[in-house]
Parts: C-alpha cells; sequence; structure tokens
C-alpha cells in the first residue's frame, strides 16, 4: 500500500522540479537537461504496465543526450573528458540493467531507479555538466555553429597549461575511462 500512495502521488506532484539551478546558460544543454528531467518524471509517474515504454524512451534519450556531450568533448579535446565520460557509462549501464530487470518483472527497481536519478542528476548537472558549459563558452564553442576557433584556442589552453580536473591515468575522480588522443 505504501509503495501505491508514493506512486500515486508523484502523478501530482514531479520527483524532480526543474528549477532555475539547473539552468547553465548553455541552449542545447539547458533543452536537453529539460528533457531528462521532463522525462525522468514521466518514468516515476508511470504505471506498472507504462513503465517497460518510460523507461525505454529515457534509456534514448539519455544515449543521446550523453553522446551529444561526449562528442562536444571529443571534437575540442576537454581536459576532464575521461572523468565526465565514466560518469556516463557508469549511469548508463545502471539505467539499461534496471530496464533489462523491469523486463523481468522486478518493477520496484524502475522506482528505485528514479529516485536514485533525481538524486544524482542536480549534482551532476551542477558539477561535471556546469564546468563542461564554463569551458564551451569561455573558449567559444557553440553546438552545431563553425567552432573551429574554439577548437584552436582550447589547443592553445591544453598547450599552455596543465588542464584542471582530472589527469589521464591518474584516477584522481574514481573513474578508470581509458583516454584517446583526438588530436591528430
Amino acid at each position: 500500500m505504501l509503495a501505491v500512495q508514493k506512486t500515486e502521488s508523484r502523478v501530482n506532484t514531479p520527483l524532480l522540479a526543474w528549477t532555475s539551478a539547473f539552468v547553465l546558460e548553455e541552449a542545447t544543454m539547458d533543452e536537453t537537461h529539460r528533457e531528462f528531467v521532463d522525462l525522468l518524471n514521466r518514468v516515476a509517474a508511470a504505471s506498472e504496465d507504462d513503465l517497460p515504454a518510460s523507461l525505454d524512451e529515457f534509456v534514448k534519450h539519455t544515449e543521446e543526450h550523453f553522446g551529444q556531450e561526449e562528442r562536444w568533448m571529443q571534437e575540442f579535446a576537454f581536459p576532464p573528458a575521461h572523468c565526465h565520460q565514466g560518469e556516463h557509462a557508469n549511469v548508463l549501464e545502471v539505467i539499461r540493467e534496471v530496464r533489462r530487470r523491469v523486463a523481468d518483472g522486478q518493477v520496484q527497481l524502475g522506482r528505485t531507479l528514479t529516485d536514485a536519478l533525481a538524486e544524482w542528476f542536480p549534482q551532476h548537472a551542477g558539477s561535471m555538466d556546469a564546468v563542461l558549459a564554463m569551458y564551451m563558452k569561455q573558449i567559444g564553442y557553440v553546438p552545431g555553429g563553425d567552432n573551429s576557433a574554439a577548437i584552436a584556442a582550447a589547443a592553445a589552453a591544453m598547450a599552455a597549461q596543465a588542464a584542471p580536473g582530472c589527469s589521464p591515468g591518474a584516477d584522481a575522480c574514481g573513474h578508470d575511462a581509458p583516454v584517446e588522443n583526438t588530436q591528430s
């Protein structure tokens, strides 16, 4: 009975309300994050019958969302990319596993996932994504634009000083993601 009451209350109250604290002043990223929050709330409010389809939509969005950010990071050789990508990989692994288990009838794991992601997202957006957005602004990178000057600025900045954040191979952030050489 308690789980039913909790689920019913989510229909009227979002699990994670969009707030101005999530706005990073990078339009594409902000729009994608708003979609993430909306889809997370749909999964949280989904009935048991609708949960698998809601999770499928959420998984697809999250794969595209993370892929978009990772393409940007690769394009301008974002210094702490491996930490950011490592966190994305971990979250996607969990989401996909929960989706498989929900298909096997472990519906409550879908509810546990939404609760965990509602706690995770503000921290991730406010730290890793905020740094990414700030760096993009600093070098003049505009998603979908002509970014040759921004990419040159990023390369010059990397050559001029050691990059802040996670160091490849140092595992300072706890991620063990491989580091790719994106410069030719």
